[in-house]
């Protein structure tokens, strides 16, 4: 026992000795508690609706107040052409559109049958599906409430699903975890680079050389940007072969926005090995980054559904969007225009982050 009481005792003044260790000990996960048990959850809040009522009577109106009502729906257009809601689905202005047809309240009346059609956005499945149950929870709520002597009117819902038709799970997850492995890849690898220079002793050699900085931390980047290339061609192959997801839109847009997306995951991963003194001090800043970077990209859970300070800080989450690319371009066939924001908030993030990087090395390798 004596023995085991010394070495418990050095455990811990070498815990107690490393401040940074300590500090993400305890502060890493209170904040990761924090932020993701508010941010991270399946229920959908929030789903824009476009409506096109081509009935304009006080069921057809009474029937949207009800999904209004519920507050997961939000009616975001109205109009009695269906090529308007098309529209503002294909251009994202809605997550679905809600149909009713001319005489729907006639047909309720005359012959206790009515139907409206709902067609979803299902680049995100998960979502698509649980705003689907919602809505059809909402119709047979409404369907109970217009009952005359016990009998309630029977509603259709037909449920049409963009996209993904048949809602197929793998369709929507295959894009993003091959985005999330290469990140992993990427970023670990990355941020054990440098610091491992440090600990050998091998950075101080090289400070002293007529290398710039900046070449030197692209000469880190470059060969994990080439990699992580290569593993998202063979993670397309794999998905395309055995999985059966779909590549309706560019490859060439594809291989832009990763090749834009590589440099700011990379760069995440050069700035924590800039910062940190040991493997060890990297290895735990990448992993607690990368539980908020991952969980609040919109892989496992609708951003949209988040609250608002969190959607903030989605939208600064680089994966976010390149995982939003991957699905949009993959399911959806999505051109240049659309993903132009998506492009120009990952070079953003690329070169904010590849600044810090030079500029952290600039400080600690001097």
């Amino acid at each position: 026992m004596r023995a085991l009481r010394v070495l418990l005792r050095k455990e811990f003044l070498q815990i107690r000795r490393d401040p940074t260790i300590l500090r993400l000990l305890f502060l890493a996960p209170i904040i990761q508690l924090v932020i993701l048990a508010n941010a991270a959850s399946f229920e959908v809040k929030h789903s824009r609706l476009w409506v096109v009522d081509q009935d304009r009577s006080e069921r057809s109106t009474a029937l949207v107040e009800r999904l209004q009502g519920t507050g997961r729906f939000t009616v975001v257009g109205r109009s009695s052409r269906a090529a308007d809601g098309t529209e503002a689905l294909l251009a994202r202005d809605a997550d679905a559109i809600l149909s009713i047809p001319g005489g729907f309240a006639r047909d309720l009346a005359r012959t206790r049958h009515g139907m409206v059609q709902l067609a979803f956005n299902a680049e995100d499945g998960a979502q698509a599906g649980v705003a689907s149950s919602y809505a059809a929870e909402v119709l047979s709520r409404f369907g109970a409430e217009l009952a005359t002597d016990h009998r309630p009117p029977r509603l259709d819902l037909h449920r049409r699903f963009w996209f993904n038709p048949a809602l197929d799970y793998r369709w929507y997850m295959v894009p993003g975890i091959l985005v999330q492995l290469i990140t992993i890849a990427g970023t670990f690898m990355a941020a054990l680079n440098i610091v491992r220079e440090k600990e050998a002793g091998t950075l101080d050699q090289l400070n002293v050389t007529p290398i710039g900085r900046t070449t030197f931390v692209a000469a880190k980047l470059i060969p994990f940007w080439i990699i992580g290339l290569v593993q998202l061609s063979v993670g397309l192959l794999v998905a395309r072969l055995i999985f059966q997801v779909p590549i309706e839109g560019s490859l060439v847009l594809l291989y832009a926005g990763a090749a834009l997306y590589l440099v700011a995951a990379l760069g995440i991963g050069l700035w924590v090995s800039s910062v940190a003194e040991t493997q060890q001090q990297a290895v735990f800043v990448a992993f607690s980054l990368m539980m908020v970077y991952i969980l609040m990209s919109g892989l496992f859970t609708p951003v949209r559904s988040m609250p608002e300070w969190a959607q903030g800080i989605a939208a600064l989450n680089p994966l976010m969007h390149f995982i939003a690319m991957m699905r949009g371009v993959m399911l959806k066939g999505a051109g240049l225009l659309e993903v132009l924001p998506r492009l120009g908030a990952l070079a953003l993030a690329g070169a904010v982050l590849m600044t810090l990087a030079v500029r952290q090395y600039r400080k600690g390798g001097a």
